[in-house]
């Protein structure tokens, strides 16, 4: 998913191609979801930005905005796959890092909105034409508009409602306050940092980075640390994500010692090592996957239940039921809406249905085929609920066991009596 850093790539593009350019045309594709979600509409979109001259573009965190001569302005957000691309550069970041020699189409797919500008002279400047194109494939992303003066965007939602930005608001996010804000919660200090609520801007790779330089572990609980652990973990928190905007999010620039460098390669063997020869392990806790180095990032008081004493992940079964999370959440899953669950697996073995017992007078019912399976079932789970999975026996009849079932020889047919049904088990011919 796009952070802080890839958020501020983008800020840079559209200043550079569209702030203080006026917008020709705007085509907007309708989605119920990246558009409905936050109460606009592709169409409504359209009709406020065309012929609009773009005055700013700005970002709090994994949002950012473009302002207008006028309002209503746009806040929108890049989900896990969203993007903005400009048809005279290439904008992509680290995760599109491999050199390409085709040439991609334009214009895009999964467009969302197509923003056109003609030429024109700026500033004493000649500026080419250009389009931008808002596209995400997956419809995680969000785009709206917000009815407000463009100088008070931040004073409203949906910016309002989340933490101050460690790049643009450092006067806020001092010591101090996050101090205050650890104290006060009682929460695994990742997942303080990856609340948006918070603090805007971090992300899984981000807060995993901080972490490892503050020398943090990930589960450790937030209300647990000294004066000395949370000015590491302030100074780390600032430090990172300004380099991560400074550089646009290209990795190429970033330390050599960053974590983020090296922390990609979870499961392949004789990989996930530092250079120093440190090693990194993935583990997965409160259901995201967090890197860290256990040489580094010690443990000095409390952590998430999850987390074994020696900062490796617990092993335990899935209990039944449970949904599978997709790879897609495991790596990156900051808002509940953005989360992808595969079905579960119907439990076959709890909806059997009992036999009928049989109508020639025989009062011992046939023993169930499910018999054998469940009585082993049983014993091998402990602290069970007794007869949790114990289907009621139709009445008039016996409980069977398989053991019984099998040494029990066939029983002749009885002759049928007057009135009454012959079972076709009992048929001799």
């Amino acid at each position: 998913m796009p952070e802080i850093g890839e958020v501020a790539r983008i800020v840079h593009y559209l200043r550079k191609h569209l702030v203080n350019r006026t917008i020709k045309s705007c085509q907007g594709f309708e989605d119920n979801i990246v558009y409905g979600k936050v109460g606009c509409s592709a169409d409504e979109f359209s009709k406020a930005v065309e012929g609009r001259k773009v005055t700013g573009a700005g970002q709090q965190g994994k949002y950012f905005y473009v302002t207008f001569d006028r309002k209503p302005h746009s806040v929108m957000h890049l989900g896990m796959t969203g993007w903005i691309k400009f048809s005279v550069e290439e904008t992509g970041y680290y995760k599109q890092a491999k050199e390409s020699t085709v040439v991609e189409e334009w214009p895009p797919k999964y467009m969302k909105w197509l923003i056109k500008c003609d030429a024109e002279k700026v500033d004493g400047q000649d500026r080419e034409p250009v389009e931008v194109a808002f596209i995400d494939a997956r419809r995680l992303a969000r785009i709206r508009l917000v009815d407000c003066d463009a100088d008070k965007i931040r004073d409203n939602s949906p910016l309002k409602e989340n933490g101050p930005d460690p790049v643009i608001d450092k006067h806020i996010l001092t010591i101090d306050w996050l101090a205050a804000l650890m104290r006060r919660k009682k929460n695994p200090v990742k997942a303080l940092l990856l609340d948006q609520a918070n603090i805007s801007g971090v992300g899984n790779w981000v807060a995993d980075e901080v972490l490892y330089q503050a020398r943090i572990h990930p589960e450790q609980y937030c209300n647990t640390f000294g004066d000395e652990e949370i000015k590491r973990i302030h100074d780390s928190l600032i430090a990172v994500c300004t380099t991560a905007c400074e550089t646009l999010a290209d990795s190429k620039q970033f330390p050599e010692n960053w974590l983020m460098k090296y922390r990609w390669d979870k499961g392949k063997k004789d990989s996930n090592v530092l250079p120093n020869g440190d090693k990194i392990v993935h583990l997965t806790v409160g259901g995201r996957t967090s890197a860290i180095v256990p040489n580094v990032q010690k443990k000095t008081a409390a952590v998430a239940g999850d987390v074994d004493e020696d900062g490796g992940e617990k092993k335990s079964k899935p209990a039944k039921g449970r949904k599978r999370k997709s790879k897609a959440d495991e790596e990156d899953e900051d808002e509940a809406e953005e989360e992808e669950v595969l079905p579960a697996k119907k439990d076959r073995s709890k909806k059997v249905k009992a036999e009928k017992p049989e109508a020639n007078g025989d009062d011992t019912a046939p023993p169930k085929k499910t018999a054998k399976r469940k009585k082993a079932k049983a014993e091998t789970v402990e602290d069970a609920d007794e007869g949790a999975d114990v289907k009621e026996e139709p009445e008039g009849s016996k409980p069977a066991t398989a053991k019984k079932a099998k040494a029990t020889p066939k029983k002749e047919a009885k002759p049928v009596t007057p009135g009454s049904r012959r079972s076709s088990r009992n048929k001799s011919g």
